[in-house]
Formats: structure tokens, sequence, C-alpha cells
């Protein structure tokens, strides 16, 4: 993995929102860096404002102070907690329908996404409906989507939170290695420690609301092969433990 090359700086990020009841401080004071190929998963309690990070990266939310800067001009893939498949399409149109709106239905771009599906198990079952599918072909299909517009950057946003734990361990797994065999950045918001630390080179822990960030850990395991297998490591324990403080800590 190269790790020298920054592609995403995030510096000074603070975010209120005003509503009827007045101001509510989201965000204060957030500041860190992704590099080529990081796979960062940010974690903390809930509603502290994680996935409002993703929304600002994605230029979905645009009022907020500091700043957010790419290095160069940056693609950004956005996978969301559900897989947001429409029932009344095939696997082939679901997975096409992004280029569709946006009217990018080149040759090389269906051809592109023809050879996604074939790579991943889903080519056989292009006429096929999402309702045919398992929870884990999905969200291959839907990441394979995402993956359309050959984002240079992924954000996902608690991808496998609506799977049973049997499943989500499977899909995080089918996931991860389609991020990292496709090369990759990513930026994912999790609730799962140990989702969180099998699949990420470093971790951003924020406290509650207004969030800042805590501690900003880089996760070195001695056995590299995916969540699944990752959870093996013997530093694995260790991690888990130091997280499960931080977040359980009162702030």
């Amino acid at each position: 993995m190269n790790t020298t090359n920054k592609i995403l700086s995030v510096k000074h990020l603070s975010k209120i929102y005003n509503t009827l009841e007045g101001e509510t401080n989201c965000l204060s004071d957030i500041s860190f860096e992704v590099n080529e190929g990081d796979f960062i998963t940010i974690i903390g309690p809930s509603g502290c404002g994680k996935s409002t990070i993703l929304n600002i990266i994605a230029g979905l939310e645009n009022k907020y102070q500091g700043n957010v800067n790419f290095t160069s001009n940056c693609e950004i893939g956005y996978m969301l907690q559900e897989h947001s498949l429409f029932d009344w399409l095939t696997v082939e149109e679901n997975a096409l329908l992004g280029l569709k709106i946006k009217k990018q239905l080149t040759k090389e771009n269906i051809n592109y996404v023809i050879s996604l599906l074939k790579k991943y198990n889903l080519y056989e079952f292009k006429n096929s409906y999402p309702k045919n599918l398992s929870g884990g072909m999905k969200q291959r299909l839907a990441l394979i989507r995402t993956l359309a517009f050959k984002p240079r950057i992924l954000l996902l946003d608690e991808p496998f939170s609506a799977l049973d734990y049997q499943s989500r361990l499977s899909v995080s797994d089918d996931v991860y290695k389609i991020i990292k065999n496709e090369n990759k950045t990513a930026i994912m918001v999790s609730h799962d420690i140990a989702e969180s630390i099998s699949m990420s080179n470093k971790i951003i822990v924020l406290s509650k609301r207004p969030a800042t960030i805590k501690n900003i850990h880089n996760i070195n395991l001695s056995i590299n092969k995916g969540p699944i297998e990752n959870r093996k490591a013997k530093e694995f324990s260790t991690y888990y433990d130091q997280l499960w403080k931080e977040i359980d800590k009162n702030d």
C-alpha cells in the first residue's frame, strides 16, 4: 500500500446546525489526512456527526467552517446504509443506472461495469431482479454501481448495518476485497469496533457531540487477508480493548 501520496486533507472542520430550537454544535476542529490506498474508519458515539463528515467530503453539506482539500480532481463514490437498488430494474440495469442518469453510458463505461459483474460473480444474474439476490449479492451490486464512475475515494456510511451478524462478516469480507482489488481509497463510518479494526489501516475516534478527535490509531495487524481472517491476528484484542475504553469513557 502506498501511504505517502496524500489525496485529501481535512483541516479544522466545524459544523453547526441551525434548528427551530436553536444552534446545535455538531463538529469541532476535526483535522485528518487521507493517503492513497488508505482504508480509514470513523467511529464514535451515536449522533456525534460521523456521517456529517462524509457528507461534507462528498459535497452534500456546504455550510461548514474549515477546509476540505483534494490534491487533484477526485471523483467520489458514496455507498449508503441501504443498498438503494430498484426492485423493478434488473441487476445489469441497476449497475448501469448511475451512468445512465449522468449520461455517461459510453461503450467503455458499460464494458467496465460488465467486467465488474463478471469479476465479482454477478454476471450470470444480470437479468435477475434484486428480490432474487442474497443480502451479500445486493451489497456487491450496490458497490459495483458506485465503482461504475471509477471513483478515487469511496465513502461508506455503515454499509453493513442492515445485515445479520453472519451475513455482515461475509459481506464485509467481500466489500473489503473488492475495494482492495480495485485499488480504491476508502473512508467508512461504523459503530462496530471489531469490524473497524479488521478492515482499516487507520481508525479515527470521535468524542460525543460536539465531536472532536479523541485519537487516531494506526492499525498494523500481523495478518492481512481480509476482515474475517484479520480478526485472528494476535494484535486484534489489544486494539479492541483500547478502542472500547476510548469510546466507553465519558468525555
